[in-house]
Order: structure tokens, then sequence, then C-alpha cells
């Protein structure tokens, strides 16, 4: 990944996964813009061809492919389709932005790819959990905090080291739609803050847990 010298940090290489509206790669796109994450988007990969996030990404001048999980057999065979993208455009970084598919990793890529849930994990996370489900699910559970976690994709639903949590509460007259928009506001922050974090080499694995390095 890059490195720093004199002049500043060499900016990340991020391919972005979708399968909805996009609006994680949107917030990226605006945190590259303003300068507060040194980073570039050489490609955006969607799992949908119908993903709201495919014209949105277009709109900022990005590159698409559509890798649609029906016209693969296998998790496998899905899986070595996108990370051979990733090679051939020279991620540094795969970056999840509610990207739906389960991804089996390679080895070159372990601790290389990134998640963001809307949740604390492991509370409302695991298969089916995404979306305005889990905000559903943690209002009708009648938790007080919830909030967002970023962590390292394994070969399991929601399940690699985290990497950092955010709290937001939960109102008593929270909706779905209102907590959404707590979370959303934590992870605008968090996941820039991640990437800069793994870019620059400061989060280190001991067994199930991380720790972030001065």
């Amino acid at each position: 990944m890059p490195q720093g010298d004199s002049a500043g940090h060499q900016a990340v290489r991020l391919v972005v996964l979708i399968s909805g509206g996009g609006t994680t790669l949107v917030n990226l796109c605006h945190r590259i813009a303003a300068g507060s994450l040194n980073a570039q988007i050489p490609l955006v990969i969607s799992s949908r061809p119908d993903a709201g996030g495919i014209e949105r990404a277009r709109q900022h001048g990005l590159e698409v492919v559509v890798c649609h999980r029906k016209e693969f057999p296998s998790t496998s065979s899905h899986s070595e389709a996108i990370f051979q993208l990733c090679r051939l455009h020279q991620a540094d970084l795969v970056i999840c932005g509610g990207f739906l598919s389960l991804l089996e990793v390679p080895e070159d890529f372990r601790n290389r790819v990134l998640n963001i849930h809307p949740s604390l994990i492991p509370s409302f996370c695991g298969k089916g959990f995404y979306g305005h489900h889990v905000h559903e699910a943690a209002i009708q559970r009648g938790v007080q905090f919830s909030g967002c976690t970023i962590h390292f994709v394994d070969n399991e639903y929601d399940h690699g080291p985290i990497i950092l949590q955010r709290v937001v509460p939960v109102l008593p007259d929270d909706t779905p739609d209102a907590l959404a928009q707590r979370v959303f506001d934590a992870e605008s922050e968090a996941y820039p803050e991640a990437i800069e974090l793994v870019a620059n080499h400061r989060v280190q694995i001991v067994g199930r847990r991380t720790m972030i390095l001065p």
C-alpha cells in the first residue's frame, strides 16, 4: 500500500463494491474532493445491474463494472471475477459500500477488504441484516444505543476483526429512517478514518482484536 514521503502520503487506490444506492461511495467521493481522504477510486463494481449507485458513480466520473451475482454459478467464481478486476486496477484496498453478496477473500487480499455495517457488531448482523432491516430490529428490540462498525472482511457475513465502532443513541420516538440517518452520519466520519488507518499501516491484528498504532 502507499507509503508516506516528505510531500505527504500517496493516494490509496480504492476499488468500491456496491449493490444499492451508493451512498457510502458518494460520501467517499465527497471526502476525496474535499481533501479529507487521500484516495482515488479507479473502479466501482456492482453486484446488481439495477443498482442506483451505478449512475451516481458515473456522475462522479468513475468507471463501473457490473458483476451480477446471478450470472455466476458460485460464490467462489463471483469472488474470483471481482478480485481479478481489483488486481487489474491495482487496488490497495477493496471497500464494501452496501455490498450484499458474500465474498471469498483470496490470500493476496487478506486484511485489505473493508466493510461497514450499520450496527454495533455482534448485534443485528449476519445474513439478512442489512439496510433498514438492521434499524427496524434495533428499534423493535428496544436497545438504547446503536451505531456502525467497520471491520475487515473474511469469508463470513459481518465477521472479520473490528477496526472501528461509533455509537449513536436510539431515541424513544425513533423511526427506522431517523435512526438510519443518525447511523449514516456516524458512518460518514468513521469509514474514511478507518480507510486512512489501514492505508497508513496503523491497524495491527492480534487474534480477533485490532490495535490502533500511533
